[in-house]
């Protein structure tokens, strides 16, 4: 059974931008906030992306009024209650969210599906707090969600089947590109997204590069459309150190850099200047660090069987923009390469090699 009537509880960036991209694809949706001026800001959201699809020719002007129409705004949770499924896209902390999915479990009928958009919490873990828990999944969509086409599609433990198949179709139907993920900290993408910016954090405060040379070596040795501070600046320092705070479970390595910390506590964006010319040595050094903080927690999650290197590598291109994604890369690279590169952060914190590392030169062939 195709979703047709979809619900979002949270009006922020994230919510607002499913439901863009929701009503875009001709589907109902009513969007949930406590506050008032949030939604006023999500519906002058939509209005300005449906003007501008007109104006790039991208929409005829009465499809672009539909769907503008399609979205509604409502300001008690029960009016989601006919909704066939809700996705959650609030502020990323467990206790939030697990208190909402409660709340939700006492107005949304049984058969409704339920989803968290949590980018690094743990799926199963807020699958405890919500009733009926077969119908609860995770659906983590990338900034800007009305434009960024991919969505992971994750599998709680006790995720129903049929709950997964109506999900992944409700993904296609919305134009998004799903990948698969096992349900693990950080799933297939934010698992070695944040360790990358993160490690560029700590070459700042190691004084090994400036934000600016810092981002010019990531797009180089990446290939990424923008560097490392200038996306953080994007996606909000507090967001990112957020992510990054929920992924420290996982061990020492993906505790948050000094930087990381202050600049996130503050929501203060960091500075970044002219690059200029960036001395051989030094892009080799601050490249060979960026590669290795990538490619050891992508061959972690290999290990943890989180996704497959193809999916992986879809996500970094499609979602992150990387026109060199980690697992080609590492093929390209080579094994020794490879292991060069990660060796360093397996005896600065005590990790054991990844079991995966065998692979390298046969991930995505």
């Amino acid at each position: 059974m195709s979703i047709t009537r979809l619900g979002i509880v949270g009006a922020g960036t994230m919510g607002s931008g499913i439901a863009i991209a929701s009503a875009a694809r001709g589907l109902e949706v009513v969007l949930y906030d406590v506050s008032p001026a949030q939604l006023e800001r999500a519906r002058e959201k939509a209005a300005h992306f449906f003007a501008r699809a007109v104006e790039k020719g991208r929409m005829a002007a009465a499809d672009a009024e539909a769907a503008k129409a399609r979205i509604c705004t409502a300001s008690e949770l029960r009016e989601l209650a006919d909704r066939e499924l809700v996705i959650e896209a609030v502020f990323e902390d467990f206790d939030l969210k697990a208190r909402l999915f409660e709340e939700l479990s006492e107005v949304l009928p049984a058969e409704t599906l339920v989803a968290t958009n949590a980018s690094c919490l743990r799926v199963s873990d807020l699958q405890r707090h919500v009733s009926h828990p077969g119908r609860f999944l995770g659906l983590h969509y990338f900034s800007p969600a009305e434009i960024n086409p991919v969505v992971e599609v994750v599998a709680g433990e006790k995720t129903a089947s049929e709950t997964m198949e109506r999900a992944l179709a409700f993904v296609a139907a919305t134009g998004k590109l799903a990948i698969r993920c096992r349900d693990s900290r950080g799933f297939a993408i934010n698992r070695f997204f944040c360790p990358y910016t993160n490690e560029a954090a700590r070459l700042l405060d190691g004084g090994l590069g400036t934000t600016a040379e810092i981002d010019q070596v990531a797009k180089r040795v990446l290939g990424a459309a923008a560097g490392p501070f200038f996306v953080m600046n994007i996606i909000k320092p507090r967001i990112n150190l957020h992510a990054i705070r929920n992924l420290e479970p996982l061990g020492p390595f993906y505790a948050p850099a000094r930087s990381m910390i202050e600049h996130g506590e503050a929501d203060r964006p960091f500075e970044i200047g002219e690059a200029g010319e960036i001395p051989e040595d030094r892009a080799r050094r601050i490249g060979d660090r960026l590669l290795g903080a990538t490619f050891l927690p992508v061959l972690q999650e290999l290990d943890e069987e989180v996704a497959e290197p193809a999916a992986i590598d879809l996500g970094a291109r499609e979602a992150l923009k990387f026109a060199n994604p980690p697992c080609a890369s590492m093929d390209r690279l080579g094994r020794g390469e490879v292991e060069r590169l990660i060796t360093p952060f397996l005896q600065r914190y005590g990790i054991t090699r990844p079991r995966s590392l065998e692979r390298v030169g046969r991930l995505v062939s």
